[in-house]
């Protein structure tokens, strides 16, 4: 059994370009399904937010259109209402680092998406140490959708990106475009990773697209929540 720390915006929005707030918070599938597939394989889940504020679910991601019908949309509703750590989480401030240069106590590290950590995650400072030294520590860390925006965070003591030369994905902006934001939001995330110096691998919108890279994995979407969690249990062993 392993202990596997997930970390989720505190975020209830995003703010836009020209200042308006758009209601966001985590998406719902991409916490839910990778939580059921670590506690299927027998492993432990703890959660951790900046602050230790109990973290928000985006109300759009519970929508049957965002899960493809009603049936999709209720059985997501249901595997969040089972992920009972969700209310009761650390703050990441708080999470030690061990002798071995990772997160004390923990297997892996998993950083589900929605657009909450591009107004919160992208710039702190205590989630981009996380990020640093679990990178560092060669422990599993997996980060879906927008969720790669705490990599821009994560500097090494000499300030570059953590994940200067690493080969992942994350939302990409033909993504963004389609869900009608692109073109109202400050900065599109895969144009960031890119300026990082991340070789950025885009796959096809909206299907499930997963990239592995040390251990570094990645999943673009929604749909890549599963399969990055099957990544991660894979090398878990």
């Amino acid at each position: 059994m392993s202990q596997i720390l997930f970390v989720l915006t505190g975020a209830q929005h995003w703010t836009l370009a020209d200042g308006t707030r758009h209601p966001t918070g985590f998406w719902a599938d991409e916490a839910v399904a990778p939580y059921e597939a670590f506690k299927a394989a027998g492993h432990q889940v703890t959660v951790a937010t900046p602050g230790g504020v109990v973290p928000s679910v985006d109300q759009a991601s519970l929508s049957a259109d965002a899960n493809g019908g009603q049936e999709a949309a209720d059985r997501v509703a249901a595997g969040l209402d089972a992920f009972v750590e969700l209310g009761q989480p650390l703050s990441i401030e708080d999470v030690r680092i061990d002798s071995g240069g990772g997160p004390a106590g923990y297997d892996a590290v998993f950083y589900p998406g929605g657009h909450g950590p591009m107004e919160d995650l992208a710039t702190d400072s205590d989630s981009g140490t996380l990020l640093v030294r679990t990178l560092a520590s060669g422990r599993p860390l997996g980060v879906v959708c927008h969720g790669p925006a705490a990599l821009l965070a994560a500097h090494t003591q000499q300030g570059a990106s953590a994940v200067y030369g690493y080969r992942l994905t994350a939302f990409t902006n033909a993504e963004e475009h389609e869900t009608g934001l692109a073109t109202k939001a400050k900065w599109l995330l895969q144009d960031r990773l890119v300026e990082s110096g991340a070789h950025f691998e885009e796959g096809r919108p909206w299907e499930p697209h997963v990239v592995v890279d040390r251990n570094l994995v990645t999943g673009q979407n929604p749909a890549s929540a599963g399969p990055v969690a099957t990544e991660i249990i894979k090398m878990l062993g």
